[in-house]
């Protein structure tokens, strides 16, 4: 039986090749950016933007495990977030939205983000000003 709130519909949104062991990419579904990871044998999704500064740097996270729980550690404040999951394991921040994923014909499949968070990351991005330098303001 398929889990609540998932969508049957899978996109390809690169090869498996091109992703390296315990690293990311960033691929753009419906005009979002995602986070796709490959640990092991094991593929996994997330949204880019961290939820702390709101930055699209997830796709650089180093990867890592706590507990056999596969997790990100963001590069630009080094929160820690369950690939399973989303839920911060380093804090009060915000969960990571999670897609499933899954490796088909030697592409990298996942199931796309539903059309509120689209659209809510889509504003996001057109009205985010990105002249701000987010480390300035932290060491003020």
């Amino acid at each position: 039986m398929p889990e609540c709130g998932r969508q049957d519909r899978w996109v390809a949104v690169c090869r498996a090749d091109r992703v390296l062991d315990d690293a990311g990419v960033c691929v753009h579904v419906d005009g979002v950016q995602i986070a796709v990871f490959r640990v092991g044998e094991s593929w996994y999704a997330v949204q880019n933007r961290c939820p702390h500064w709101n930055e699209m740097v997830l796709a650089r996270a180093m990867t890592g495990e706590v507990g056999g729980e596969p997790k990100i550690a963001c590069p630009m404040h080094k929160r820690t977030f369950s690939l399973r999951s989303g839920r911060c394991l380093s804090g009060e921040v915000a969960c990571l939205r999670t897609f499933a994923a899954r490796v088909v014909g030697g592409q990298v499949e996942i199931e796309p983000p539903d059309a509120e968070f689209a659209a809510a990351e889509r504003r996001f991005v057109a009205e985010e000003p990105r002249a701000v330098d987010r480390r300035a303001e932290a060491r003020a």
